[in-house]
């Protein structure tokens, strides 16, 4: 071999460089992925199908959830809606029963000779006011209170230097109230 030939076969084999194992099995992968590569593009059915079936499972769980988030605020309002009706009927049966405690406040005014006749009254008046406080009706307080036109209906108005500036004087009705609902006004003698 000349001199000429041994030089151009070293810079030859130079030119190639060495192939290292990663370099080949990348090489062999690239290969196998084409083939590959084809089938990736079409998608797997099962996997859609999985895909599909965790998109039906995700809505039925919000359905779900909204249906026990609407049926909590249903339980809730019908309780109060109970709650409010119950109220009501308390208040309408302590309206009708009013005329009856101001007859006998009106009994008990009035001077009488019985005694056991004054005693049966105090006695019924007090059974009655025990039924109302029972039922969680109360008497709103008036007498030497301001005037509150959310608790009293002022039906007279006075210049009296014995009471404070808008002072309830006198009362006429009592009035009552189930919790904070007036049922019925307090009626009034305002001064000053």
């Amino acid at each position: 071999m000349s001199k000429k030939d041994k030089q151009a076969e070293q810079t030859a084999s130079e030119q190639q460089e060495p192939v290292t194992e990663a370099q080949a099995e990348t090489q062999a992968g690239q290969t196998d992925a084409q083939p590959q590569g084809e089938q990736t593009e079409t998608p797997d059915p099962l996997l859609s199908e999985l895909e599909s079936l965790k998109d039906q499972v995700a809505q039925q769980e919000d359905k779900y959830l909204r249906l026990a988030a609407e049926y909590d605020n249903y339980r809730r309002r019908t309780a109060k809606e109970k709650e409010s009706i119950w109220a009501d009927a308390k208040a309408d049966a302590a309206v009708a029963f009013l005329p009856v405690y101001d007859n006998l406040e009106r009994a008990l005014k009035q001077e009488t000779a019985d005694e056991a006749y004054k005693k049966g009254v105090e006695m019924t008046m007090t059974q009655l006011k025990t039924v109302l406080e029972q039922l969680g009706i109360k008497e709103i307080p008036a007498l030497g209170q301001p005037f509150d036109p959310n608790l009293h209906n002022a039906v007279m108005h006075v210049e009296d230097e014995n009471f404070g500036e808008n002072t309830v004087c006198d009362v006429f009705q009592a009035g009552f109230q189930l919790g904070e609902k007036v049922i019925r006004f307090a009626m009034v003698k305002v001064a000053n």
